[in-house]
Formats: C-alpha cells, sequence, structure tokens
C-alpha cells in the first residue's frame, strides 16, 4: 500500500504544490538573529534589548537610511532626526515611505506582511491603531505568538560581551538566557578588529591579557572564553569582521595569535563552530548611525586557509558582498568543516535570496542552511520567514522538476527531508558533529 509520504511528484503543479505546503510547514530553527528573551528587558523601557511592536519596526535602521532618499538631511538633519522620540521618528518614517510614497521596497514590504499576519489592516494612515494593539501584549506571551506565525522553533541570540550594557546584564542575573525558546551566542568581534583595545578591556576584568602575548596571556584568554561559553550555554562563538580580515595577517598579529592560541582550541576542545560573518563596513556615513554601514568584497582565501589549516575546527560562514557568493560556493566543496549559511543584511532581498539559493543547492546540493532572520526586532521574524519560505520553495520546486526530468521518481518522502534539512536539521547536526 502507497502511503502519502510515498506518493510520487512526477507533475511540476504537483511539485510545486508539495514544496509549498511542506516548507510552510517545517518549523525552523532560526540560527542568527538580534532578539532576546523578556530577562533583557524589553521596549519601550529605557535599556531594554528584546525589540518588538510597531515603532521598533519602523524606525528599523533600514527604514531610517530609506527615509532619508525621501527626506534629505538638507531638510532634517541627522542630529535633529536622533533628537526626536521614539515615536516621533516612527511617524515621520510612517507618513512619508508608507502614505505618501508606496511602500515598495522589501524593508517597507516586510512592514506590511508582518501587520498583514498578525491580524491587522497594513492600510493604515498613522501608527495609533497598532499602537494600540501592541499596547495590549504581553512581551512573553508575544514572543510564543510571534514564534508560531513564523513557524520557528528555537531564536538564537547574538550576545556581545563587549557590550557594556549587555555584559552587565549577564553578571547581574545568570539566568538571563534561560528561556527554552532561546539559545545564546558568545560574540567576540573586538578580539579581532581590535586586539590591543580588547587586551586592555579584558585586563580591566581581571584578565591577565596582553598586548604582545607574554606572560599568562594564552592561558587568561583562554580562561575568559570558557568563562562566558560556560556562563551563557552559548552554542557558537559568532564574529562580525570587515571585507579587510585576512588569515594569515601580518598586519594584525595579535588577532591572528588570538585565532591561533585561543579562539580556535577552546572551540576545538568544547566542539563548537566558530561563526564568521564577513564584508560588513562599518560607519561609511556616521551620522546615520547603525544605518550608515555598508557592504565591500572579503577575501575568501581566508576562509580556505582557516578551514584546511584547522580541520579539527568547525566554520559556521556567511558573506555579505554578492561578488563573494560563487567564490564561497565553490570553497565549501572542498572542505566539510564549513558550513555556508543565510543571505545576511544587503543580501535579504528576494533577487539575492533566489540567486543564492538556486547557485547552493546547484554546487553543494542539501548541505547549506539557506537562510537566518538576522532580526533585530521580534516582529520580523515574521516577515523574514514569510518571504524566505516562499522563495526557498520556489527554488526548491525548479530544482526538483529538473531531477524529475533526468528521470528521478520524487516522493513526498524526499521532499520532507530536504526541507528538514535545510531548516532545521543541517544546523543542529552540525553543532553535535
Amino acid at each position: 500500500m502507497t502511503t502519502h509520504a510515498d506518493r510520487l511528484l512526477l507533475e511540476r503543479p504537483v511539485i510545486e504544490a508539495a514544496v509549498h505546503r511542506i516548507v510552510a510547514d517545517q518549523p525552523v530553527t532560526d540560527l542568527h538573529t538580534h532578539c532576546y528573551t523578556p530577562r533583557f528587558g524589553a521596549s519601550p523601557t529605557p535599556g531594554g534589548l528584546l525589540l518588538w511592536g510597531i515603532d521598533e519596526l519602523v524606525t528599523y535602521h533600514y527604514l531610517v537610511a530609506e527615509v532619508y532618499r525621501v527626506v534629505p538631511a538638507t531638510e532634517l538633519p541627522y542630529e535633529k532626526f536622533w533628537a526626536m522620540s521614539k515615536i516621533q521618528q516612527a511617524d515621520h518614517i510612517w507618513k512619508h515611505l508608507f502614505v505618501e510614497n508606496t511602500p515598495i521596497s522589501e524593508a517597507c514590504r516586510g512592514v506590511l506582511t508582518t501587520l498583514k499576519l498578525l491580524g491587522l489592516d497594513p492600510n493604515e494612515k498613522t501608527l495609533e491603531p497598532y499602537r494600540r494593539w501592541f499596547s495590549q501584549q504581553n512581551p512573553s506571551d508575544y514572543i510564543d505568538r510571534v514564534m508560531q506565525i513564523a513557524n520557528v522553533d528555537s531564536i538564537t541570540m547574538t550576545n556581545p560581551v563587549f557590550d557594556d550594557a549587555e555584559r552587565a546584564i549577564w553578571e547581574r542575573d545568570p539566568k538571563v538566557g534561560d528561556d527554552p525558546r532561546f539559545t545564546a551566542v558568545l560574540r567576540i568581534d573586538p578580539l579581532v578588529r581590535d586586539w590591543p583595545g580588547a587586551a586592555a578591556k579584558l585586563r580591566s576584568w581581571g584578565f591577565d591579557a596582553r598586548e604582545d602575548f607574554s606572560g599568562k596571556t594564552v592561558e587568561e584568554v583562554r580562561r575568559f572564553l570558557r568563562r562566558w561559553l560556560d556562563y551563557m550555554k552559548a552554542i557558537y562563538v559568532a564574529m562580525s569582521l570587515p571585507p579587510e580580515f585576512k588569515f594569515p595577517d601580518p598586519n594584525n598579529v595579535g588577532g591572528e595569535r588570538f585565532i591561533r592560541e585561543c579562539l580556535l582550541p577552546v572551540c576545538a576542545e568544547r566542539g563548537l563552530p566558530w561563526a564568521m560573518m564577513i564584508g560588513s563596513k562599518l560607519r561609511v556615513n556616521p551620522p546615520l548611525g547603525d544605518a550608515g554601514d555598508m557592504v565591500a568584497k572579503a577575501d575568501v582565501q581566508a576562509v580556505v586557509n582557516l578551514c584546511r589549516e584547522f580541520p579539527r575546527n568547525k566554520f559556521l560562514v556567511t558573506m555579505l558582498a554578492r561578488e563573494n557568493q560563487h567564490e564561497l560556493c565553490v570553497a565549501a566543496r572542498k572542505f566539510g568543516n564549513m558550513l555556508v549559511f543565510g543571505c545576511w543584511w544587503f543580501l535579504n532581498n528576494p533577487v539575492l535570496i533566489e540567486e543564492m539559493t538556486r547557485m547552493r543547492l546547484e554546487l553543494l546540493g542539501t548541505t547549506i542552511v539557506p537562510q537566518h532572520s538576522d532580526a533585530r526586532v521580534l516582529d520580523q521574524l515574521i516577515y523574514k520567514w514569510d518571504h524566505s519560505r516562499k522563495i526557498i520553495a520556489k527554488v526548491l520546486t525548479d530544482k526538483y522538476a529538473d531531477t524529475v526530468a533526468a528521470g528521478f521518481r520524487l516522493t513526498e518522502a524526499h521532499v520532507r527531508r530536504d526541507v528538514a534539512k535545510l531548516l532545521r536539521e543541517n544546523f543542529r547536526a552540525f553543532l553535535a558533529r
């Protein structure tokens, strides 16, 4: 007797319907976000790290940059915008991007999708109806609601220990990360980007780290890493790295020694991946704040050198420039200790997600993680996964149709297995490997 799972998918309309249904039904483990548990504090409370609600959605830095395309700094100086309250900023953006202009960009469409899937009308002329609705939500219960709509089973935080405000929260409340819906990640960019400054910071925290690596520096830095990995129960170590990142790097001896002698030995002993997000060029327009960052082509050879020289280590890798994607895919074919993931930041646009997903499937099969949300505002989980699932399903439909045309007898079981790998199991298996 043929089961539902064994049902053959041989005609394109049948393939398409099954793939879209299975992709929509598959829970996602979101491997990289900037969302937090409620114990970190929630907006609009000052200092709260869990950002959620309409004003946070509309003032996201993508939309800040976009509104300055409509209302230039000659009309609204940057300093005047930043002096506004969050509500005033949101009203300004809503008026100019959603009411007086058609919200056609991906960042604008994301807000509309989020409101629609929450059951709200995205056509309001002011934000007041949304503010009333969000004011009635409890942050912790709202997390459950967002995860249910987005069909996300686990949210991976990003926890920068060199951020004084966040570190203080961890030190004040050791259980701040103890929420079964979330996992923590130890982020330590300064240890590579600015080794001298990071070493001075470690000394101020009681770790005898010296700029020239003399004395007990290696032992002390390893102690620092182990302490915070244990404290956070971190599932990997993360860094955002500039396009100039190289390995080896004679111009950054301290950063290179940290990688060789401290980071990778500790990651190897713990079996933890190092996640490298490479290609962000910070503050090309400083008055825009977070909205002033840019993208530049990076050096894939640095990743190749790391994977080759440290075969016992695991590397999660995503790169920001479109120009890096083909070379990165080819590099991943050569190293089983590299897992390529996501369409990061400026790549999180449908045309690029589709192109990159096709390329990765054609070069790497199902041994990838096609997407992560990178959500900084909790509500963004809704639209980022809704939009991405549809693109992933579209690409998979084409790839399966090609495979069937080559004579393969595709079943629903094949599709379910593949989709589970892509959206959940590949990442979990890489952590456990």
